[in-house]
């Protein structure tokens, strides 16, 4: 074991084809990013069609994400049982299934079979995809290769709501998945091509009590903090009997792993302290970036009273910026380690938070776009040093487990940061309107938006003061160089 291996997978190391792995994993994991946030533009076009309410709509997303709560956990498992091809085709099979019947949804139900369908292909790629840069690229090369990443998985969620503000403009809401298809299956045809197994399938024993464990605490948390952030409040039975099973699941689950010889999810990637803290940077950029993902744009259409696609363009640069220099950050990262960039990384992000909590109904859009840019210049520099520092510091072995577990907190963390700032936002708005006089003024109630906005702001703050103090203890990971 260890890196003594001399062929990876089926392959031997030197007849891996490695660019048209990686071209196949990127076309595959920016379609399916850019249509998760792509729909959210459109929920307003799908409550009028279809006459349902605001909360059942949200569950659009949050079937999504709980999908991917409870798939993406036991991906690690899900990884030692098929090869890379078997997984990448099956993958993009159901993300190409569940967005054709996504663009032919006469109903919601159908629609929202479609979105659980897409996840399902969604949890099973991204893993994958982490687990085969690690197999395939070695360790002091991983910094650029992960920016690339990098670039899809921020730059795909930045452009969605855009390009999905111009279709809706011409076109109905069907159009954004009938866009996606050809591209999905270009890239399944590609991956068919080029995609090579780099793994040696072990499959270990399934402990089937692990997987229902893990399914009701990861689920039970994302769909507790979804329900809370789509209006149902923290003090509801369905939050709270969610928490609760939630919590005491992952419990059970984890005295479980930790007393199995073959764990579901080998939580001994904790001992690594350079894992838990690279872990930890990206719980917090991402419930950064998920809780002002949600504020703008809710900030954008009704303080400012934008248009759905003028408030996608005005969080465009940042979003291409942020895609731009992730590679480049992650070159910076291969060459000089960790510590400066994810430093002065979250001090910038802090930095922009604490600029969008001064904003008012007055503030020009060209602050806003001057104060996403230098957010998402920040975040491309913790985001991939983090991520890709502390997965080097794995065994070989913990791989599938270490991808696992950085893309389930991933999910789970942005659940908690949408809750959080949604919640704020609410308690601040009522706050405000509770100390006003003339409630009848129609100011009024935008100021108060405005005002539950900036206290969600004051939310993201704390989280980046948090991230760093943990980024003070970031070391370089020592990798060995080829002579």
């Amino acid at each position: 074991m260890g890196n003594t291996q001399v062929k990876t997978g089926d392959v031997a190391a030197s007849d891996l084809r490695v660019v048209p792995i990686i071209i196949s994993f990127v076309v595959a994991g920016f379609i399916g990013l850019f249509s998760e946030t792509a729909l959210n533009m459109a929920l307003t076009n799908l409550i009028e069609n279809f006459g349902i309410h605001e909360t059942t709509a949200q569950w659009l997303t949050t079937g999504y994400l709980l999908t991917l709560g409870i798939l993406v956990p036991v991906s690690g498992l899900i990884m030692q049982w098929f090869t890379t091809r078997q997984l990448f085709i099956t993958a993009l099979v159901a993300s190409i299934i569940g967005t054709f019947i996504a663009a032919i949804a006469p109903s919601f139900s159908v629609l929202m079979i479609a979105r659980v369908v897409q996840a399902i292909g969604t949890a099973l790629l991204l893993p994958l995809m982490f687990n085969t840069i690690l197999m395939i690229i070695p360790p002091h090369k991983r910094g650029r290769i992960m920016g690339i990443i990098g670039l899809v998985i921020m730059f795909a969620p930045a452009v969605g709501p855009t390009i999905s503000g111009l279709i809706l403009k011409s076109l109905s809401w069907h159009w954004i998945f009938w866009i996606s298809l050809p591209l999905l299956i270009g890239a399944l045809i590609f991956g068919w091509i080029f995609m090579q197994n780099v793994t040696n399938p072990t499959k270990p024993k399934i402990d089937i009590l692990s997987i229902v464990l893990s399914t009701l605490g990861f689920g039970g948390i994302v769909f507790g903090f979804s329900s809370a952030g789509e209006g149902g409040g923290w003090g509801s039975a369905t939050v709270i009997v969610s928490m609760i099973i939630g919590a005491v699941s992952l419990l059970f689950f984890t005295i479980r792993q930790l007393k199995m010889e073959q764990p579901v999810l080998n939580l001994r990637a904790f001992k690594y302290p350079m894992f838990t803290i690279g872990l930890l940077l990206v719980v917090v950029c991402m419930m950064v970036i998920l809780s002002s993902m949600i504020l703008l744009p809710l900030y954008l259409q009704t303080s400012l009273s934008l248009s759905t696609f003028a408030a996608g363009l005005l969080l465009l640069p940042g979003g291409i910026i942020n895609g731009i220099l992730s590679p480049v950050m992650g070159g910076l990262f291969d060459k000089f380690g960790p510590k400066w960039l994810v430093t002065i990384g979250i001090v910038i992000v802090t930095g922009a938070m604490f600029g969008f909590s001064t904003i008012t109904i007055e503030t020009s859009s060209a602050f806003i776009i001057a104060l996403h840019i230098i957010t998402m210049v920040g975040v491309s520099m913790v985001m991939m040093p983090a991520q890709t520092n502390g997965l080097n510091q794995l065994p070989r072995e913990l791989y599938p487990d270490g991808t696992a577990i950085m893309n389930t907190l991933q999910q789970v963390a942005g659940a908690i940061g949408t809750a959080v700032a949604i919640s704020i936002l609410s308690s601040g708005a009522e706050g405000f309107m509770s100390t006003v006089e003339d409630k009848a003024n129609p100011l009024n109630p935008l100021l108060a938006f405005t005002a539950g906005v900036q206290d969600a702001f004051v939310f993201a703050i704390i989280m980046g003061i948090v991230g760093l103090v943990v980024a003070l203890f970031i070391k370089r990971v020592k990798v060995e160089h080829p002579m």
